[in-house]
């Protein structure tokens, strides 16, 4: 840095030196440049004032023309102009401020011999003696006057040639300056580089040869470089002997590893181990005190149990905890964590480690977790009463490293002998055993016999079973299909009875006596028990048949009371009962179950209440379920949040011989052929069997002529959410009978009197089903409504009605029809795409779980179940024909 310092200061001097000289150069230049030219400019100006003067004189006195007097004019105005320019150009010269003086007295010698103004010139022309005199006399002046001019030229050439002189000599100076420097620089640069490369080299010369020397003396690292010099050189010496420290640290580490690697080889048992390794710790870590603690067992829990021990004091080595649980003190925080504990500023109490001499406080605590494969198998802790160094804690880290697999090693050796010993004491019971069972050998293959021939009676048998068991299955799947069968059968008559009786009851055209729809409302209302029947028997089928879903939703408790005032009011006013409802403030607002299910049950214990009660009340009580009860009519529930809703009624009351008879299907108290209350005897089978599909169960209590207590005991499903796929919360799926169709139904479609004739009037329809009896109901109430009716009786002919007539608006496809059922015939109008977007509604009679899905995924938009409801139907039909 010296050396390239002294260079730039050396050529930074040389440099500003060059500069001033090559100012002063350009100084002398540009005045050379601007002062002479002005000068010449100028004398060159005032001739040619002086010369357009004489000129113009002349000429006027010649001719009298006045055009000549305006050079004249000009040149007397401006010579004294350039006159005075040349006189600040030469200010400083006195000769050439004297050759200026006597020029302007010529001039202005010459201007007064002249007259001075042109109007004397001309006044004296005709005086020949003037003439003569300013023609031939004042020509003289005139070359005076151009001879001063020439020699003041003359002289101010001299002077630039001086100045040119003077430049070249000072350009010549530069040059020689620039070369004196150059060499003053090279000289010092060449003796800077060399006094500075000497004391570079000379150093690491130095280092050199003590590096040589390091390395010949058995690589040892105790001898250091000594360097004198304060510069980068004793940086890399320091380096050196740092990088010597670190090297000689390294060797010892390795060493002390080595032996104690070298130290544990051979020992079997764990204790010895211990003792061993932790007084050769205290050596080498100068450690006054120290505890061994291993990973062991202790009444069923893993704990650090003290194992070996350094220095310790008292007859029972005392100090020293003997067992730590895990995370208990440091220790047990140590083997959690598998960090290094170090404790710098030890209280006074904590520990004093003594010798004959007498004791002293420990000054520093070390806690090592000994590891292997990520868990810790031991505990050391360490006690001194000097500071931890660096070097030993790195040390440490070393041991540590291998220490963990010598303690596993020594481990898995001591429990590979006492699995030996032990193999061998069950060697000796198993030989004892195999004798004795040498002398049963006899009986176990006549028992082998034996049971070789149960085995095939069992094969048999479950053959059997497997059997009977695909008997039942197809049993139940011919069942369910004559079931669904049966369904369509009877409601695809039952659906025009009901919507012609209503049509009857309704009466629009006024053209039916009183008496006459009392019978049509008679016939509707049997036509509902028999479709009431129908879904009865096909709920009880389904129950059975185990393919009855529940749907796990909200149940909003508060509101119960009031659906089923709603529902059951007018039937207590009509039979003069008192109707009322308690519901327990502990009950919670919300509620998970199956709410169609619940109200279901509800509502079928409330109807036969008020069946079978004369007088007196029908009383309905929602609480919560004791814990009592949950454990012994609820015992596969999986919470303890249930409720329980009895309905009490003071009506006949049931007998005790007759009370588990109501249960069972078609079964009823009064079983007679001439009973009194009529019904079918499905409704309580059917509320049983719910109850258990919602994990729950029914209890009875009733006196004969007294009344009866029904309590139904549900559970919360909340659980159940998300574990099974049959457990769906969708409240627009359609339910598995046609009554919960029509009262989810009701939710969405509007009322029959919210429904406008001229809203349907000149529609066209397309009804498509194989019954007369359908076809000639839906046609007549469709007709009154003004809607224009095609019919077709099977999916063939449906397409070609469309084909006839596209204009159709919205389509009633029946599902089983011969020829083409609605199926197929639905797929292929959705492939014209000028029918895509045509409304089609299914109807089926079926109503099983399946159908909705199948109608909508064959093309239907929508999907009604027979037999129809007249109103829902129209409602249906005003939604998508507005669409």
């Amino acid at each position: 840095m010296i050396g390239y310092v002294f260079i730039i200061f050396c050529v930074t001097i040389s440099f500003v030196l060059v500069n001033r000289q090559l100012d002063s150069m350009q100084k002398d230049r540009n005045y050379v440049i601007e002062h002479d030219f002005a000068v010449n400019n100028e004398t060159n100006q005032l001739e040619k004032y002086v010369m357009d003067m004489e000129n113009g004189q002349r000429g006027y006195l010649l001719t009298g023309d006045a055009t000549y007097i305006e050079p004249y004019t000009t040149g007397e105005t401006k010579w004294r102009d350039s006159y005075n320019q040349l006189r600040e150009l030469t200010n400083g010269n006195p000769v050439q401020e004297q050759n200026l003086t006597t020029l302007k007295e010529s001039i202005e010698k010459w201007l007064v011999q002249t007259g001075g103004t042109v109007p004397t010139m001309r006044t004296g022309v005709s005086n020949d003696s003037y003439f003569n005199f300013t023609f031939f006399v004042t020509h003289q002046n005139i070359l005076d006057i151009r001879s001063q001019l020439g020699r003041f030229r003359s002289l101010e050439m001299d002077y630039v040639k001086n100045r040119a002189a003077h430049l070249d000599s000072q350009n010549r100076m530069l040059t020689h300056s620039l070369f004196f420097m150059l060499g003053i620089v090279l000289f010092f640069s060449l003796l800077a580089a060399l006094v500075i490369s000497r004391s570079i080299v000379g150093t690491i010369k130095q280092v050199t040869r003590s590096i040589t020397k390091l390395s010949s003396m058995k690589r040892d690292s105790s001898k250091r470089i000594q360097v004198t010099m304060n510069d980068e050189v004793k940086d890399l010496a320091d380096a050196t002997n740092a990088l010597l420290e670190s090297q000689e640290e390294l060797v010892w580490q390795q060493r002390k590893v080595t032996e104690v690697v070298q130290m544990l080889q051979g020992i079997s048992d764990l204790e010895t181990l211990g003792e061993t390794f932790i007084r050769k710790a205290a050596e080498l870590f100068g450690a006054s005190f120290g505890i061994f603690y291993f990973r062991s067992t202790h009444e069923g829990k893993e704990v650090m149990m003290k194992l070996a021990s350094y220095a310790m004091m008292g007859e029972n080595n005392e100090v020293g905890k003997p067992i730590f649980r895990m995370g208990e003190g440091l220790v047990g925080q140590c083997a959690i964590e598998k960090r290094i504990v170090h404790l710098r500023h030890i209280p006074a109490n904590y520990i004093s480690l003594t010798s004959g001499l007498g004791s002293a406080r420990a000054q520093s605590v070390l806690i090592v977790p000994i590891v292997h494969h990520q868990e810790v198998i031991a505990v050391m802790e360490l006690a001194s009463l000097h500071e931890f160094t660096l070097l030993q804690l790195s040390l440490m880290d070393e041991i540590l490293e291998v220490l963990g697999t010598i303690v596993h090693s020594v481990q898995t050796r001591g429990e590979v002998e006492r699995l030996l010993r032990e193999s061998q004491v069950m060697m000796e019971e198993l030989q004892i055993q195999q004798e004795e069972l040498h002398t049963t050998n006899e009986q176990l293959e006549e028992r082998n016999r034996y049971a070789d021939e149960r085995t095939r009676e069992l094969e048999h048998m479950k053959a059997s079973f497997e059997e009977h068991a695909i008997q039942l299955e197809m049993s139940s799947r011919y069942k369910s299909e004559f079931l669904a069968n049966m369904s369509h059968e009877l409601r695809t008559p039952l659906n025009s009875v009901l919507i012609l009786s209503q049509m009857l009851q309704e009466n629009n055209n006024r053209t039916l006596t009183s008496e006459e729809q009392e019978y049509a409302r008679v016939i509707h209302s049997s036509g509902n028990d028999l479709l009431h029947l129908i879904n009865d028997i096909l709920d009880l089928s389904k129950v059975e048949a185990g393919k009855l879903d529940i749907h796990v939703g909200e149940l909003h408790v508060r509101g119960l009371p009031e659906l089923l005032k709603s529902q059951f009011e007018k039937v207590a006013e009509q039979r003069n009962l008192a109707f009322q409802i308690t519901l327990d403030p502990q009950v919670p607002h919300i509620f998970w179950t199956d709410e169609q299910r619940l109200c279901q049950i509800i509502k079928n214990l409330l109807s036969n209440a008020f069946k079978f009660t004369h007088r007196g009340s029908v009383q309905v009580d929602i609480r919560m379920c004791t814990l009592e009860e949950i454990a012994n009519l609820l015992p596969s529930a999986r919470t303890a949040q249930a409720i329980a809703v009895s309905v009490r009624d003071t009506g006949i009351g049931i007998g005790p011989e007759k009370q588990e008879l109501i249960f069972e299907p078609f079964r009823q108290a009064d079983g007679t052929t001439n009973r009194k209350y009529g019904g079918t005897g499905l409704g309580l089978s059917i509320c049983r069997e719910l109850a258990r599909l919602l994990g729950g169960s029914i209890l009875m209590q009733s006196e004969e002529d007294k009344g009866s207590t029904f309590t139904l005991f549900i559970p919360s499903l909340l659980h159940l959410l998300g574990e099974s796929s049959l457990l769906v919360m969708e409240a627009a799926v359609a339910s598995t009978s046609a009554s919960s169709e029509y009262l989810l139904r009701d939710i969405y479609l509007p009322a029959t009197d919210q429904v406008a004739t001229n809203d349907f009037t000149d529609r066209k329809v397309l009804v498509v089903d194989d019954d007369v009896r359908n076809v000639f109901a839906l046609c007549n109430a469709f007709e009154k409504e003004g809607i224009i009716v095609s019919v077709a009786q099977n999916g063939q002919e449906c397409l070609e009605v469309l084909e006839k007539d596209p204009g159709i608006e919205l389509i009633l496809m029946d599902i089983m029809m011969p020829v083409m059922d609605g199926y197929e015939a639905m797929r292929l109008i959705r492939k014209n795409s000028h029918y895509q977007q045509v409304p089609i509604i299914a109807l089926t009679a079926k109503a099983m779980k399946q159908d909705r899905e199948i109608c909508l995924q064959a093309g239907a938009s929508d999907y009604i179940s027979k037999p129809l409801n007249l109103s829902q139907l129209l409602s249906l039909m005003l939604v998508w024909l507005s669409k």
